[in-house]
């Protein structure tokens, strides 16, 4: 059966069809982590791990601008990597859907096409809403404090915003790699993204150029700004960017996102190609 053109959600119940085909796509990628929780726990794993040897094994070690606990500084960023790190999973099961030819069984039924992509969407929000939620309960049992309020409802959402732009980067990507064993080396990508940042160190500690590249990275800004926002008292540093974290993390996931959904429509309409 030829795979039929439905991305028009108007032709078979316009927004109301579009919402019920997402949420079946939600309701699918929610089972299948209620079947196979190891997922998640496989995803929190290197946070968890990191904030244990960071914040335990070289904790005193570490300098913080401005004084302050290097803890109060860590958590904030480790939420941050968590975020940033989550587009992996994304990549891999939109890879394996498109492997294995579940896409093309999308594609052929008479659902909006729109409605896979933004199925994906929701539920790695969802899931990243766990993922915030066990990773900081673990840093309140560490000791972590943040301030209350507004403010932590913003850092939150923040994060939330973050994840929001690097799941299009995930599903472009996914959609791109030819299988799941290469969609897995895209580690490789983010872990040095992540480490050239201000998740572990403030750019100012690192040599000039590299503290200029980290300062400019997009998770930078998300990570200080959710430390404004959380009260941890930690210089900024003298850049332009860091100097307005709160805004450029409000900014970049704009950015990101403008770049990488046109992508990642544009290349799930060629999948039938």
């Amino acid at each position: 059966m030829s795979a039929v053109d439905l991305s028009a959600p108007s032709t078979h119940g316009g927004v109301r069809r579009l919402l019920a085909d997402c949420w079946n796509i939600v309701r699918r990628g929610l089972t299948h982590y209620r079947r196979q929780p190891v997922n998640i726990a496989w995803q929190l794993g290197f946070p968890i791990l990191s904030v244990l040897l960071y914040g335990y094994v070289f904790g005193s070690a570490m300098k913080v601008p401005g004084g302050g606990a290097y803890q109060d500084f860590l958590m904030p960023g480790m939420f941050v990597m968590t975020m940033a790190f989550g587009f992996i999973n994304t990549a891999t099961v939109m890879v394996y859907d498109s492997t294995k030819g579940v896409i093309d069984r999308f594609r052929s039924m008479p659902m909006a096409s729109s409605a896979v992509v933004a199925g994906r969407g929701v539920t790695d929000l969802i899931v990243a809403c766990a993922e915030l939620t066990i990773m900081m309960l673990t840093g309140l049992a560490m000791g972590w404090r943040p301030d209350g309020g507004l403010a932590f409802l913003a850092a939150f959402g923040l994060l939330l915003w973050l994840r929001f732009a690097l799941i299009w980067i995930g599903v472009w990507l996914g959609l791109l790699v030819p299988d799941p064993e290469a969609a897995g080396g895209l580690f490789a990508v983010a872990f040095p993204l992540t480490m050239i940042s201000s998740i572990f160190v403030a750019p100012q500690l690192m040599p000039d150029w590299l503290g200029w590249v980290a300062a400019w990275n997009p998770i930078s800004s998300t990570a200080a700004a959710t430390r404004e926002l959380f009260g941890v008292p930690v210089g900024g540093g003298d850049s332009w960017v860091e100097q307005h974290a709160l805004l450029m993390a409000g900014v970049w996931p704009v950015i990101l996102t403008a770049v990488f959904l046109p992508l990642a429509v544009r290349r799930f309409r060629r999948l039938s190609r």
